[in-house]
């Protein structure tokens, strides 16, 4: 896969659980003064350990200076698309511009069904992120300075809504998407696409990718202004594997990532000792990675 040429950023994905507050907000805190890009939070409603992610968000931006802020990725059906792009708006507002959206179609359908969110299958999930990619229209219209909105879908609908406010940037509006069609609607339609590592492993990356350029192209929007955004799990010093070797080995794999694979956002979620292991990779790997990509594309030839 081609080389984007994207600025090469970093950010932490903090396990949100009641119990772990004080360590959740201590790695935001670290995310926002050692110079990495973001805070990803997962959005489970359903999960009783969990803080509610977008309470926790609006807290973290409170204790935050720097650092952007995003549900890694938000649970569409259990938030209604205008009710999200009201919310994604206020905190950007609110936090001076330090807001992306990241949505998904959703999981863990009878954990959503026992909350009151609609049960649907494989395929109809599908069909309600199409939906919602057409809710990228619903949340854009959301963010409009028209006097009202309307839209009429499957799954959502406005009937002559007031929207705003609007976000204080332009906010992105990045999917968390596997399946070859939802692919493809990244290409056609998102801001950026937010796979994880456990799923969206470093050798399905070519295809995974190469089917988001094709949509892209074919809507004629150039794929490298979609953002590549990898969550991924790891141990500074582990024991060997992928994200488990020492500082070295993971400065070459993510640039690897990078400059190999077009990803440009890499969301670390630390497996153990989670706070000195976010301080290692703010102070060891980031810096590292991104003067290896950038030595890179000082390499190479132009055009």
């Amino acid at each position: 896969m081609p080389d984007y040429g994207r600025p090469v950023r970093f950010g932490v994905f903090p396990t949100p659980e009641a119990v772990a507050l004080d360590e959740v907000l201590a790695l935001a805190r670290v995310a926002d003064q050692e110079n990495l890009e973001y805070v990803g939070i997962q959005d489970h409603p359903y999960q009783r350990r969990f803080l509610d992610t977008w309470m926790l968000m609006a807290t973290v931006l409170a204790k935050t200076e720097r650092v952007s802020v995003f549900p890694d990725v938000a649970n569409l059906p259990l938030r209604p698309p205008a009710v999200l792009a009201k919310s994604a708006a206020s905190l950007d507002v609110l936090s001076g511009g330090r807001f992306e959206l990241g949505l998904g179609a959703g999981a863990f359908w009878e954990a959503v069904e026992a909350m009151g969110g609609p049960r649907r299958s494989p395929g109809e999930a599908v069909d309600a992120l199409v939906e919602a990619i057409e809710a990228i229209e619903v949340i854009r219209l959301m963010w409009s300075d028209d006097r009202s909105v309307r839209f009429d879908g499957r799954y959502y609908r406005l009937a002559g809504v007031k929207p705003g406010p609007q976000p204080v940037h332009p906010m992105g509006i990045w999917l968390g998407v596997a399946g070859r069609r939802t692919l493809a609607l990244v290409g056609r339609a998102a801001d950026g696409w937010v796979p994880s590592s456990g799923w969206a492993t470093p050798e399905k990356l070519p295809e995974m990718n190469a089917r988001i350029d094709e949509a892209a192209v074919a809507a004629g929007r150039d794929p490298a202004v979609i953002a590549r955004v990898y969550n991924v799990w790891g141990k500074i010093d582990g024991t060997g594997g992928f994200l488990q070797g020492g500082v070295a080995q993971w400065v070459d794999e993510f640039t690897a990532l990078s400059v190999e694979h077009g990803m440009d956002t890499f969301i670390f979620g630390p497996a153990e000792d989670p706070v000195r292991q976010l301080q290692r990779f703010a102070a060891e790997v980031a810096p590292a990675v991104r003067e290896q990509v950038a030595r890179h594309r000082r390499t190479q030839p132009s055009g």
